[in-house]
Order: structure tokens, then C-alpha cells, then sequence
């Protein structure tokens, strides 16, 4: 059975990283069918912040010794592959750079899931990446576009990137309308969007259009869900959610508008997507490679509208129709109404979009890594 070490941040951290390891480990455990305890390398700030779970090893972000360290351990332990969750962010350095002490003593077969690609990579990122890229047995993207990125940016051959859909959970069994009753949705139309709070992710186009959607759809309700982003509340605290609740109350649309300011738990999240009528993601940004959000709406079969960044693009190709340009208002206010409208199309899209999530719920994507990881394992025990 091959045995595989994560490298990520982890649950209960509250980021969409930790979370998506979470469920990638549960996933390819549920593929291997195994009882065994994989376990994850987390990024911590405080070694006691992990407890003293045997399955956690953490990995102190900011001391570059340890990330040797921890390399040795592993290169001394009956782990097969490490799968890298590579996000600049998270690792210690500039731009993250400490990891590169990590792979470079690692002497287990590396497979790297990059959760950013750039379309044409800058100092410091590129010459990092482009490292892990090259001691990586086999990378892994969520973004066709992120396979040529890599190829053009470093020469990165294509049979050594695989694309595997970003996971998401599988519908619950039971009615809408009854998750509707539970969330007070019952008798509305509702748009959502979900995510940290901050600016740069379009919401004030929506709040912008919403005045005329309400003119032609009275009983719409817009539900901005999601916690204030960590970083925005130490630099400015609240003042981000009070510019939106001020921009509500001067459009008049308070009536309109919910803005539910808690952490959500998987389940919780999965209820509120499953009642809304319409996801938006109204991002102004083009070069977003993934989004978490985005796909687990496509994976619950909800109805979509977005920009056209990278990942709406790839993830949405077929469908132009629900790809609207960030500044075309006029056309944002005609689509939301005209599907609010009408529930048989709305019940369209939610066939169509469903078609397109079967293959992102986890128990298929934890097939494919397992299946990925087995297959690293084999070439190196062939070398």
C-alpha cells in the first residue's frame, strides 16, 4: 500500500488550503480503501498549535532549519511520495522560498499540486517554482491553462503534469426546499457568494445591478457570505463591511441583502450553496488559477454566472453564455434577472452544471491522486 505524506496547512486552520488537504487525504484513503494514518506535514507557527496527534508533524514556517529537518525525517520513514500543496503564501521566506530547503534534501518521489500558476511568472515566484516544478516526479494542476503556462514559462515537459478537477463534496440527499425552510430562503430568489471578505472580488457589481434586478425580480435577496479576510481585519478591522453595509443602505436594498459574517463549517457551507438559486462570482481579476468557491457550486449542481477569469474560463468553456465581462453591468442585470425569472431554466442549468461537477466530487478525484501516487511509486521502485 502506498504510503504518501502531506505537505500543507491543515485543519481546524480555518484557510481553503487546509481544508482542501483535509479532504484530499479523507478521499485518497477512501480510494485505497485503508485503515493507515497518511500523515500531514502542517505549516505552523507555534509548534503546539498541532497538538500531539501522530498524524501531524509540524513543520515550523519560519525556522529555514527545520525545513531540512523535516526532509530527513521523511527520507528516514517507510513514507512512498510526498504530495506537496504548494501556495506561495504558506511557507516561510520570500515568497515562500524556504520550501526549496525542503525538496531540494527530500529523497522521496515529490508530487506538487500548484494552486497558483501564472500565466508569465515574475521574480521571486518564477525561479521558485520553476525549482519545485523541476525536482517534482509529477505536478499536478486544476487549470488546463495552468498545463501551457507551465510548459511555455519552464520548459516543463506535458506527461509530466496531470490535471485533476479541484474536489468538491457530492449533493446531500434530501429536498432544496427544506435546506431553503432551514436558512429563512423560502419565497426569495437568491444570489450568493462566498469567500473572505475583501475588496478585489467584485462584490460591489453585483450591489451596483442590484437596484434593477430588484425593479424585475422584487423578492431577490443577495447573501454575501463569508468571514472578514484575517489580514483585512488586522489592518482595518471591520471598516471593508461597513463601506458595503453603507453602499446597502443609500442603494436602498436592505431589504435585499444578507450578509451572514461567520465561519461555516463544510456542512453548513454545502447547505447554503445546495439554497441558493444563482452562484456569482464577480471577480474583476483575470488570472485567477483556482476557486475553491466556484467549483463547489459547479459541484453541487447550482447555477452559475462569473467573469471570465483563468479557472471560470477552463472550468465553464462550453458555456460562454454564463461568462459576463466585469465591467458589462447592463448585461449582468439582464442574465440575473432573466434566470431569476424563470425557474425551468434555472432548472436547466442545474442539470447542465451538475453534468460537469460529477467529476470533481471527492471520492473520484481521491481515485485519480491514488492512482497518480501509486503510479509515482512504481516508477521509482522501476528506477
Amino acid at each position: 500500500m502506498t504510503r504518501i505524506a502531506y505537505v500543507s496547512t491543515y485543519v481546524p486552520q480555518k484557510c481553503g488550503l487546509a481544508t482542501y488537504t483535509f479532504h484530499l487525504r479523507q478521499a485518497v484513503n477512501g480510494a485505497k480503501q485503508w485503515k493507515g494514518r497518511d500523515p500531514v506535514v502542517v505549516l505552523s507557527s507555534q509548534a503546539a498549535e498541532q497538538g500531539k496527534s501522530p498524524i501531524l508533524w509540524p513543520l515550523m514556517r519560519d525556522r529555514k532549519e527545520d525545513y531540512v529537518k523535516m526532509a530527513r525525517k521523511i527520507n528516514h520513514s517507510d513514507i512512498d511520495v510526498v504530495s506537496l500543496q504548494h501556495e506561495f503564501g504558506i511557507f516561510g521566506g520570500e515568497a515562500g522560498a524556504f520550501v526549496l530547503e525542503f525538496v531540494r534534501h527530500l529523497r522521496k518521489p515529490l508530487v506538487t499540486t500548484f494552486h497558483t500558476v501564472f500565466e508569465q511568472p515574475k521574480p521571486p515566484y518564477a525561479a521558485i517554482q520553476h525549482e519545485i516544478a523541476e525536482k517534482s516526479a509529477r505536478i499536478v494542476v486544476m487549470n488546463r491553462k495552468a498545463t501551457v503556462y507551465l510548459q511555455e514559462a519552464f520548459g516543463i515537459p506535458a506527461e509530466k503534469i496531470h490535471f485533476i478537477p479541484h474536489g468538491t463534496p457530492e449533493p446531500p440527499s434530501g429536498s432544496r426546499e427544506a435546506i431553503r425552510e432551514q436558512l429563512n430562503w423560502r419565497g426569495r430568489k437568491v444570489l450568493m457568494t462566498f469567500g473572505l471578505l475583501s475588496r478585489g472580488k467584485g462584490l460591489e457589481l453585483i450591489l451596483n445591478v442590484l437596484p434593477n434586478i430588484a425593479s424585475r425580480v422584487p423578492n431577490v435577496l443577495y447573501a454575501i457570505v463569508g468571514q472578514t479576510h484575517p489580514e483585512v481585519k488586522k489592518r482595518e478591522g471591520e471598516h471593508y463591511r461597513e463601506e458595503l453595509k453603507e453602499r446597502i443602505r443609500c442603494s436602498g436594498m436592505e431589504e435585499h441583502v444578507v450578509m451572514i459574517d461567520r465561519y461555516m463549517d463544510e456542512s453548513d457551507l454545502v447547505r447554503h450553496i445546495m439554497g441558493c438559486d444563482l452562484y456569482v462570482t464577480p471577480y474583476p481579476g483575470m488570472q485567477q488559477i483556482t476557486s475553491g468557491t466556484l467549483a463547489y457550486a459547479v459541484g453541487l449542481g447550482r447555477p452559475v454566472l462569473s467573469t471570465p477569469y483563468s479557472y471560470a474560463t477552463d472550468l465553464l468553456g462550453d458555456y460562454p453564455e454564463l461568462l459576463l465581462n466585469f465591467g458589462a453591468e447592463a448585461d449582468w442585470t439582464e442574465k440575473i434577472a432573466s434566470l431569476l425569472a424563470d425557474d425551468a431554466q434555472l432548472e436547466a442549468w442545474s442539470q447542465r452544471i451538475g453534468r460537469i461537477g460529477q467529476a470533481m466530487h471527492w471520492p473520484e478525484i481521491g481515485r485519480r491522486h491514488a492512482a497518480l501516487f501509486n503510479g509515482v511509486r512504481q516508477l521509482e521502485f522501476a528506477g
